[in-house]
């Protein structure tokens, strides 16, 4: 691939509205932005997403740093890759670590589509011009809440997902289904349950749900699988699946009936892709799930969610419902509760790179 170069820019923003969950409120956000830059100057754009603390997964800002500069960007550098699908082979002695090796995953891809002059998506069989999104409100005000989806209803979003613990589930879910009793409405629950709490889980099927999405162990596949057996609402797996494995180790006991594919989570364009065609074969629908993302990120998304087997609305709200500006242009724009996607080489976005210098607060370049 004749790369000559490989950069990584911190990048830190404020949040517009601060991101609430039952184990951590998100209000600045930062990211890693990775550019892979070949003999003929085209580059490749990756952002790897890890929190600042280790609230959803063990990587943060610090550690994912610390992989890809001590251990991923060497290892390219010094093996002269040929071709992203070597990246698997190139890192294999790297255990773990995915949304390192997915934001490096990212540039790679991206600099081989504009390589070979094609969409991102395309590369992988995607096959949609648009698709629909969906919209996280993540605060347990529930006044907040249904003001939020009112206002996201106008903008034309196919699918709200709510925050939700023990706490607040049933009068949060009460109240918001009296103010908009036929929104597809999800739950998300980040692990607040354990399976003690399965007849107060049982409640929430009143609700007429889309989906509860992880209600139990972040790591957890087996005790699901008695749950969804007591429930009638569809279980969503997220943070316990990190891997093709964990896909059809949850498929293969009935753990779940859906599946959100985050690309940072799982390491990937590779692995996300194979998880698609695995639920795709099985009949099981899946989902693009979003991390606060900036927009080159959000871009990869999109590719993503150009794939046959996402049917139902991801996580990928416009630029503007996080930021004041974004890194890419243009800007992610939701329309009638859809999402153009672009036509152009790579990730088919051009990346801002004033704005990107506005946030950044470190950067590093790396050579043979």
């Amino acid at each position: 691939m004749k790369i000559q170069s490989i950069s990584m820019q911190i990048i830190c923003s404020d949040l517009k509205i601060p991101f609430q969950t039952h184990l951590e409120t998100v209000k600045k956000r930062e990211a890693i932005v990775i550019k892979v830059t070949d003999t003929d100057g085209l580059i490749g754009y990756g952002e790897a997403v890890p929190f600042s603390s280790p609230w959803y997964t063990e990587e943060t800002i610090k550690s994912c740093y610390h992989i890809l500069k001590d251990f991923i960007i060497p290892k390219i550098l010094q093996n002269r890759l040929q071709h992203p699908k070597d990246l698997a082979e190139i890192w294999k002695g790297i255990r773990r670590n995915a949304m390192a090796k997915s934001g490096m995953e990212q540039a790679v891809w991206d600099l081989y589509a504009k390589q070979q002059g094609i969409y991102i998506g395309k590369l992988f069989g995607g096959e949609r011009s648009k698709v629909a999104a969906g919209v996280v409100i993540a605060t347990p005000v529930i006044s907040d809440a249904i003001r939020q989806i009112e206002e996201y209803k106008k903008d034309g979003y196919k699918r709200f997902k709510i925050k939700i613990s023990p706490r607040h589930d049933l009068e949060m879910l009460d109240e918001i289904r009296k103010a908009h009793p036929d929104i597809a409405l999800l739950a998300d629950a980040n692990s607040a349950y354990s399976l003690h709490d399965a007849d107060h889980i049982k409640r929430l099927d009143q609700y007429g749900l889309a989906m509860i999405e992880q209600p139990l162990g972040h790591d957890d596949i087996v005790e699901h699988s008695f749950l969804q057996k007591q429930i009638k609402t569809p279980i969503c797996l997220d943070e316990s699946i990190s891997s093709f494995h964990d896909a059809k180790s949850a498929l293969l006991i009935g753990s779940c009936q859906i599946i959100n594919i985050k690309m940072a989570r799982v390491g990937g364009w590779k692995e996300a892709v194979e998880i698609h065609d695995l639920c795709l074969e099985n009949g099981v629908p899946v989902w693009v799930g979003g991390m606060i993302e900036f927009g080159i990120s959000r871009a990869h998304n999109i590719a993503l969610a150009s794939l046959a087997g996402f049917t139902i609305p991801g996580d990928l709200s416009s630029s503007s419902k996080y930021w004041e500006q974004d890194i890419i242009e243009p800007e992610v724009i939701v329309s009638d509760g859809l999402v153009d996607v672009p036509e152009r080489s790579g990730i088919g976005f051009s990346v801002h790179e004033k704005n990107l210098d506005k946030l950044t607060i470190y950067s590093e370049i790396f050579t043979l």
